[in-house]
Parts: structure tokens; C-alpha cells; sequence
């Protein structure tokens, strides 16, 4: 079993400790269909390929260099991450889902002077090496079998460094970790010119890694399906890093369409997802479950077993045993992250016997701060804080809400050539202001109410979170999703309101053929009764009907500043008064209107 009192300062001794404990086991099952027919990667053959890749990177001038990587999720973009932060230089880990300019210029920004890619970005990394207006000298692919003329096979470095380690080249092996030095450059998600450079040390992930240890209940027996992009903090610190300072297995998923089928095959007995994956899980489990005709059954069966957990007998796993097999029959652990998980769908899952916990952090806190443990959950709650953290909340209203504040190893360094945002985020004291808004009970159960700019501030002073009423409203199956915004109106004031974008495939199933009008009837109908379920001032007067998903970040979040420029581009009432004023008021006008959306979004 895992011995948690194990301790690393860095990554490089954390691999080195697990590749001693863990030797022959598998850090890796690759390119099957199941554990059967997967190429077993073992942690001695991780640490051999990463201290091969690592030693011919430093004999190629990189050492203290920074090194960008980008791709999807695969052993190559690990073991090359490895590699930089155990000894080469400082690794920037790339989002895969930005476009061609947008990834010229993080490169640009980062200075970074090597580039690890797959083989689906060759036509980008053509183009930047033909502009020649980064730093890049080395461009190394994941896939070339051989180097070519103007780029570098990963494979062929990594075998020179072999051959280095025979020699007796030990530069890399026997080089010593700054643990307090930035090793780690992400960029935060939203476009270029929004997205901060976060500096991370060794000392801020390691922190992260062994409160992550000591809190949740996984070990060397347990299977992590990898799914969510490893550039992500979330998935690379939960799902990556912390997996491999237990001695547990990761299986990269082909995405989510082979989820269920993963879970099966490799028998995963653990997943770390943002909501929106769980909630669609939970969704098609009910609806199977409907097919079948037993979920009268089933609703029955749960008041009996939640009858029985009262005195301590907990018989959900036998009773659900079908649902359980459903996704696999192994999985014991779920792990949501990056946003806020629905209550009924965590709880649907609780009720059925699988262990669903909520965690919450950010980029900048390597990521995580808090989380619910088996033992410890609150319906609503993210759990209590870390054991390494300090959290407080800065200027609470008579509530009890007011923005979240952080302290500890795990906060970042700060933002790369960034003073003005650094000034912003930390007080003088030194605490990290969140952004996020909270309550934090007498026990040390801590509940978010929103982020602190997304709050709709009413011209009565009072306060309405966006997110409180999306919950809401995303309770009917004929919701997709929505986003809750503020219009301004004619006296000042503004105008509560609501996009949705309706489930095409449940109004098709359910009503047939109906027109949109209809469809926004039924939308209209259901907002008005979640209204009622309010006090007056939070009503939403203002319906905005779509078929098309939200535009969202690569973690799923809706991208709320692009959806209001969308909203607003399409609102006659802005264009209309646009149209008929002067240029010189057209300019103060778009003048006010960005200072107001920016307020909002």
C-alpha cells in the first residue's frame, strides 16, 4: 500500500522514488483496446526514457533553455515534459486547441527556443519556422522516425541520449533542481491577448502533489483514464503528475465518444473530468435506465438504500450492480474540476453508489485548493481546504460571501513580465486573491457563489451570481445550456437575461417536428416557473434562443466575454442607436458599452 509519508522536493526525485518502489509495474498501457493488448510501459522504463531524452536535450545546448510542447494526449508529450522540468530547462506547455496565430504568438511571448509537437501541427510549425519570428531553433516532432532537413525526430534524440548514458554522459542524471525557480510557464485560458503567463515552481506542483497524496484514497492498484488536454494544470497535476507519485497506471483516452468503452476494457478505477462530462454520464445512465423501464425501480430502490446509509449499511454498490457495470464495474473514484458540478447530478451519482467529489482551483494554485472527500461531503460544497493552504474571505457581506484569498506553497510565483496583473492578484500581505466568490461555514466547508467579474451588480445595489440561476434553468432536459447575462436598459438599470441553447435531439425525441417559436415557448414557460422559485430582483426578463453550443474554452467553460459580443453584435436596440448618432458619439458610445461588458464579463 502507498506510504504517504514519502517525500519529495522535486519531480525529478518524485520519478526517481517511484521508479525504485514501483520498478516493473505499469506506468503506462498504450496503443490497445485493453489492458491485454496495451504496450506496458513500466516506471523503470519511464525513468530510463526520461533521463535518455533529458541527457541529449542538455547535449544540444538547451539546458536552462525554455521548451514549448504541444499535442494531444500521449506518452511522447509526458515523457518530454519529464524531461525538461527534471533537469533541461523550463517547460511551456501549449494549448492544442488555440489556431496557428495564436500559438505563434504564446511561442513568441514565452521566448521558448525548442518546440516539441505532434504530427497534426507540421503545417503550423512550417509556417512559424518559414516567418522566423520566434526564438525557435529546434523543432522536434513526436512522430518523424528520423531527423530531417530542418526539423528533429523525438525518437532519434531520445535514442542518442541512450547511447549518451552508455558512454557515461551523466550530466542530466546527476543535475540539481532550484525547486524554488520557475520551471513551469502555462498560460491561462482565454485568447492571447487576455491569457497570462503563470510561472510555477517545483516547490508550488510538489506541494499540490502531496496534499493531493494525503487527501484523496488512491494507490498503486488504481487506473486513471486520461482525458482532459495535459497543457491544462487540472489534468496535468491531478491526472498526470499525482498518478505517478503513487505507482498507479494511466490509459490515455481516445476521447469521449470511447469513454464508456474505456472504462470497460482497461477496467479504470479512476477519472478526473470537468462537470459537464460527469452530468452527460449521468444523463445517458438515466436515460438507459428509462429505456429499460426501471426507473421506477430504481427511484425505489435508492429511498431504501439511503434508508439503510442512515444506520451505517451501505448496499448501493450491489444493489446498482448493473449501472455499476455500465461503466466498467472498477470505477471507485471520480474527480470533477475546472467548474462547477451540478448538485442533483452529484448527488444522483452519490445515490447510485459512485463516489463523485468536487474539487476547486486554479492555474495560478498549481491548481488545486480544496476538495470533498468520501467522508467529508456537503452537498454544494468544493470540500475543505488543503492541508497546505490558508484560505480566508476577504470583505464578506452579511451572508458570509466575499472573494476567496489563498495562501501557500502551491501559489504561483506570479505572471511572466506581467506587474500591473501581479499587483492585481496580490495583496500586500501576500495572499492570492481567487476572483472567485465565497462562504466559508463554521466547520471549514467552503461554497462558491460565482466569479467576482461576473457579477450582475442591479441599480438597487444589489448583487445577482450568473451561475446560481444556470443551475437552475439547466434542470430541464430540454436545456443544453445557458448563460445568464445582464442587458443594459433604458433607465439605467439592467435587464436580467438568459441565452439558451436548446437540446436538439431531446425536443425532436419529445415534441417532433415543432417550430422555434414553440421550442421558445416551452423555453419561456420553464424560465418563467425557475422565476418564481426567486426573489423578484433575480427574475429574468430577456430570452435569447440558440440550437448552436456555446463557445467554450478547451476545459469546456463558456467563453462569456465572446458570447456577449455576439449577443450584442445581434441586438437591434445597440445598433439601431449606433446607427443614428454621430461618429464622435459612436466612439464614446462603443467607449462605454466595452467599460460595461467589461464590468460583466
Amino acid at each position: 500500500m502507498l506510504d504517504r509519508e514519502v517525500k519529495f522536493e522535486n519531480l525529478k526525485e518524485m520519478l526517481q522514488k517511484s521508479a525504485e518502489k514501483f520498478g516493473d509495474e505499469a506506468a503506462f498501457y498504450l496503443d490497445g483496446t485493453n489492458i491485454e493488448d496495451s504496450k506496458k510501459i513500466t516506471y523503470k522504463d519511464l525513468l530510463y526514457d526520461v533521463n535518455s531524452l533529458g541527457t541529449a536535450l542538455i547535449e544540444m545546448g538547451l539546458k536552462g533553455k525554455r521548451i514549448a510542447v504541444i499535442g494531444e494526449n500521449r506518452y511522447e508529450w509526458e515523457i518530454a515534459y519529464l524531461a525538461i522540468v527534471c533537469g533541461t530547462g523550463i517547460v511551456v506547455p501549449l494549448d492544442k486547441a488555440l489556431p496557428e496565430n495564436e500559438i505563434e504568438s504564446l511561442i513568441i511571448r514565452s521566448e521558448v527556443e525548442a518546440i516539441f509537437y505532434s504530427s497534426k501541427y507540421d503545417e503550423a510549425m512550417a509556417k512559424i519556422q518559414k516567418q522566423g519570428n520566434t526564438k525557435l531553433k529546434y523543432f522536434i516532432s513526436m512522430d518523424l522516425e528520423k531527423n530531417d532537413f530542418n526539423k528533429y525526430s523525438q525518437k532519434e534524440i531520445t535514442e542518442k541520449g541512450k547511447e549518451l548514458l552508455k558512454n557515461g554522459n551523466k550530466q542530466f542524471v546527476d543535475c540539481k533542481i532550484n525547486n524554488e525557480e520557475m520551471t513551469i510557464m502555462l498560460f491561462t485560458s482565454g485568447t492571447t491577448n487576455q491569457s497570462k503567463a503563470v510561472m510555477l515552481s517545483q516547490k508550488n506542483i510538489c506541494t499540490n502533489v502531496h496534499d493531493i497524496r494525503n487527501v484523496f484514497e488512491l494507490d498503486e492498484t488504481d487506473r486513471f483514464l486520461s482525458f482532459l488536454p495535459l497543457h491544462h494544470t487540472f489534468e496535468c497535476t491531478v491526472g498526470f503528475l499525482y498518478p505517478l507519485s503513487i505507482g498507479g497506471s494511466i490509459i490515455f483516452s481516445k476521447g469521449v465518444r470511447h469513454i464508456a468503452d474505456e472504462l470497460k476494457n482497461f477496467r479504470i478505477t479512476a477519472m478526473i473530468c470537468v462537470p459537464v462530462v460527469f452530468e452527460k454520464m449521468y444523463d445517458k445512465l438515466m436515460k438507459t435506465i428509462e429505456s429499460k423501464g426501471k426507473l421506477a425501480t430504481v427511484k425505489k430502490g435508492i429511498k431504501l438504500s439511503n434508508c439503510l446509509l442512515k444506520v451505517g449499511i451501505d448496499i448501493r454498490k450491489k444493489l446498482f450492480k448493473e449501472i455499476h457495470d455500465n461503466l466498467g464495474g472498477c470505477l471507485r473514484v471520480m474527480v470533477a474540476g475546472g467548474a462547477a458540478l451540478s448538485p442533483e447530478k452529484e448527488k444522483g451519482f452519490w445515490d447510485l453508489g459512485f463516489n463523485l467529489l468536487q474539487g476547486y482551483g486554479l492555474t495560478e494554485t498549481s491548481p488545486v485548493i480544496a476538495a470533498e472527500l468520501t467522508k467529508q461531503k456537503r452537498l454544494g460544497s468544493i470540500g475543505k481546504k488543503f492541508p497546505s493552504v490558508e484560505v480566508k474571505i476577504d470583505n464578506p457581506d452579511k451572508e458570509g460571501v466575499g472573494e476567496l484569498l489563498a495562501k501557500g506553497n502551491s501559489v504561483m510565483l506570479g505572471y511572466y513580465n506581467n506587474d500591473e496583473a501581479n499587483e492585481e492578484v496580490f495583496t500586500k500581505d501576500g495572499w492570492f486573491c481567487t476572483g472567485d466568490l465565497a462562504r466559508i461555514d463554521k466547520n471549514g466547508y467552503i461554497y462558491i457563489s460565482g466569479r467576482k467579474k461576473f457579477v450582475i451588480v442591479l441599480k438597487n445595489g444589489k448583487n445577482v451570481y450568473p451561475e446560481e440561476i444556470e443551475s437552475l434553468i439547466e434542470k430541464n432536459d430540454l436545456i443544453k445550456e445557458c448563460m445568464v447575462f445582464g442587458m443594459p436598459a433604458r433607465d439605467g438599470d439592467v435587464t436580467l437575461s438568459v441565452k439558451v441553447c436548446y437540446d436538439k435531439d431531446y425536443v425532436k425525441n419529445k415534441f417532433g417536428d415543432i417550430t422555434k417559436e414553440e421550442i421558445s415557448k416551452k423555453v419561456w414557460d420553464w424560465v418563467k416557473e425557475v422565476n418564481q422559485t426567486m426573489p423578484k430582483y433575480k427574475y429574468v426578463k430577456k430570452l435569447v434562443l440558440t440550437d448552436e453550443e456555446l463557445v467554450k474554452t478547451t476545459t469546456l467553460k463558456i467563453k462569456r466575454n465572446v458570447e456577449m459580443k455576439k449577443i450584442m453584435e445581434n441586438n437591434w436596440f445597440c445598433n439601431k442607436i449606433v446607427t443614428i448618432l454621430s461618429q464622435k458619439c459612436k466612439e464614446k458610445f462603443a467607449e462605454i458599452s466595452c467599460s460595461f461588458w467589461a464590468s460583466v464579463v
